[in-house]
This record gives C-alpha cells, structure tokens and sequence, in this order.
C-alpha cells in the first residue's frame, strides 16, 4: 500500500476543490483497510473517501485520506423470484445499476445517475423519482475505525431516515462500510408515478417499459436538469427537501399559492427546497467561478473559481434567506469538512 503525502484531492471530489491532503492512500479489501487501521498516523486522522460526491472540503486535510476501492459484485441468494446481491462499497453507483439492468434484476433502476459509490448509498439513504435505498436493502458490513470489530447491520440496525442513516447521526465517522447487500426483483414491479418519468416515458411513445426503458427516462430527465460534475464541478442536491407542517404550509400557500408540495404523512408536508431557494433568487446567481444552476436552484456549482470556504459561505447565505422569507430551515445533503 502505497502512501502518497501532500497530495492534491481536486480529482477525489465532484465539486473539484483543489485542496490538499497530509497523506492519500487507497485500500482494495477488508484486509488492507484492517492494516491501514492499525497504522498509529492513520489512527491519529483520517477520512474515508469513495466517488467524493457528497463532500464540500472546505480546508485542506491534515490527515490521511483512506480511498475506499473494495471492488465486486456477488450473488448471495437467489430464487425464482428475487437475487440478494452483495456490491463492494467502491463500486460506482451508477454502473452498478447499468450492471444489474444487465442482468435483468429490477429494483433500483429509478436512481439511475445518481453520482458516488455503492458505499455512500447507505449512508444517505440516497433516494430519487419515488424510490429509496432502504426499499431494497438487506445488509451492509462495516468496520468500526478504532476497534476493528466487523459488524453486520440489517435494515433496522441501519435507522434510515430520510437522506439519513445511523452513520451520519449517533455512529458518523466511527464505521467504514465495505460492502452493501440489496435484494433486487427478476419480476419487475416498476414504478413510473412519478410524474416526469411517465411524462418522459410518454414523450418517447413507450407504453410498456422495461427497466431498461425506465432507467432511460430517469438518465434523460437528470441530465436536462443537472450538471455533469466530470465539466462542472457539483455534489448533486445540496440540501434536503424540508418537511413542515400543514400548518406552516398553509399560511406559505396564502402568500405564495402555486408552491409545489408533497404530502408525506399526517399533518406534514414536503416542500421541494430548489423551489424555495429560487423564490429567494438565487437559481442562476453567478458568484464569479461559482455559484447557483441556471436549471437547478438546488444545485451549487463550482465553474472553476470557487473555494470550498465560499460555497460554504453561499449556502450559509442561501440558508438564512429561505429562513427569513418562509421560516423554514433548510438542511444540508452534502457533508462539510
């Protein structure tokens, strides 16, 4: 394992923040990362990268990067109806889905393109086009960074939440995942209700989908809404779609009476937060390298000239207007460092 020193982490996040790292290295198994564990530099600090996707670094690292390559897709179970598949947790994402559309197994082809490694996908319960991680998840294995114990964590164990886990709430920073279980679908039960994939499915004379055609849909209706980070740099959605009361919701609506809404549960709502921060003007705001998506207010963007400490600053600034003209808390999505 080689240990790299005073290293540049612009390739190792989508944002592409030139900041530097005291020391990089990458682990490919249980093994190697056990090792990396006992090594007294790295148990001083350290960060656990994968596709870097949902990072903003706001300074540089004085510790040791630990780049997580556990590689490997495996069947674990399988029947007539269902496959447990076990995906190492650096795996990308996105070709993991391609991979299982491949081989007929449905389930997750709703969060087509959605950036990272299969890693990260547990830890935010990522979600998208009305679907989330936790609706196919079985088991993860992870390895706690200061004893070494290898635990296994079902889906309760997990406490998933929405854009939330275990890992980013009473247990951040103290597990390493490196490899995700999910049970996937040789029936496909596909599910199209949302209303831009069916609009996109419609719109390509499709009556009938594949998981195929549905993953197609989800990738066309991303890439007209989104940025690639591969040619500007972004981490995807930086905050949560809040949730407030019907109470709440009500008196915005008598101010503002087309604001898109979802229910959720009983007396809440789900407010789209790229709506609000757009009311605030802020969508297309040019901050000279950086700034806010011209098609996506929810986005924040790094065109070249922007540092890690002024993102952060624009979000803090983006925060504080939506407060003050709707009362409503925005969350981050994106973990700060």
């Amino acid at each position: 394992m080689d240990i790299q020193r005073n290293v540049s982490l612009k390739d190792y996040n989508t944002f592409g923040l030139d900041v530097k790292a005291a020391a990089l290295v990458e682990f490919h198994t249980e093994e190697e990362l056990l090792k990396l564990l006992q090594n007294p530099e790295v148990q001083k600090k350290n960060l656990i990268l994968g596709g870097g996707s949902n990072v903003l670094l706001s300074q540089d690292f004085e510790g040791v990067i630990l780049l997580n390559r556990i590689k490997g897709i495996e069947i674990q179970e399988e029947d007539e109806n269902e496959v447990v598949v076990r995906f190492g947790a650096g795996e990308n994402w996105h070709e993991s889905v391609l991979h299982c559309i491949d081989q007929g197994w449905a389930g997750i082809e709703n969060l087509s393109l959605i950036p990272g490694n299969i890693g990260a996908a547990p830890m935010q319960n990522i979600g998208a086009y009305g679907v989330e991680l936790v609706q196919v998840f079985r088991s993860l294995r992870a390895i706690n960074r200061e004893t070494r114990e290898v635990r296994e964590f079902n889906e309760k164990a997990c406490e998933f939440g929405y854009r939330s886990s275990i890992f980013k709430t009473r247990l951040k920073e103290v597990f390493v995942i490196v490899s995700v279980d999910l049970v996937l679908q040789k029936k496909a039960e596909l599910n199209t209700s949302y209303g831009a994939i069916r609009e996109e499915l419609e719109h390509r004379g499709i009556k009938e989908p594949s998981i195929r055609d549905v993953s197609d849909a989800v990738i066309a209706i991303r890439r007209s809404k989104l940025p690639d980070p591969a040619h500007i740099g972004n981490a995807g959605s930086f905050f949560k779609n809040p949730v407030i009361t019907l109470g709440h919701f009500l008196t915005i609506r008598m101010r503002h009476p087309n604001i898109p809404s979802y229910q959720v549960g009983k007396g809440e709502v789900k407010i789209p937060a790229g709506w609000l921060i757009e009311q605030c003007g802020w969508k297309g705001k040019d901050l000279g390298g950086y700034g806010v998506h011209d098609k996506q207010a929810l986005v924040l963007v790094n065109r070249g000239g922007g540092s890690g400490e002024a993102i952060h600053k624009l979000s803090l600034n983006i925060q504080e207007s939506v407060y003050q003209k709707f009362h409503i808390n925005l969350e981050r999505e994106v973990n700060l460092i």
